[in-house]
């Protein structure tokens, strides 16, 4: 499974990534604004929006991209690794 991760603390990419890889899915992480985000997200299964750390051109963004891949989205407020590791346990539990 492919995720994008908008937002999030960039201290925090290295714990993303793992966590993602603990879960067999692929990560992109975007924790700040590059010049074209939405051509570098690309088409996952999963587009998770850490919504306290990330500014709303971002979220404009990836919700307009999401509307053309119809990935899932998943809004969470907290940018914690325990948030996204329950994130991944219902994601995850669905798929099988």
């Amino acid at each position: 499974m492919s995720i994008v991760i908008i937002g999030g603390h960039d201290r925090m990419v290295c714990e993303y990534k793992r966590i993602c890889k603990n879960y067999n899915c692929k990560a992109k992480i975007f924790t700040q604004m590059s010049g074209e985000l939405s051509k570098q997200i690309g088409k996952p299964d999963l587009l998770v929006l850490f919504t306290n750390t990330v500014s709303h051109k971002m979220i404009k963004c990836a919700l307009s991209k999401l509307d053309v891949n119809e990935a899932e989205l998943i809004r969470c407020h907290n940018s914690s690794g325990s948030a996204l590791k329950k994130i991944l346990d219902c994601r995850c539990c669905k798929m099988h």
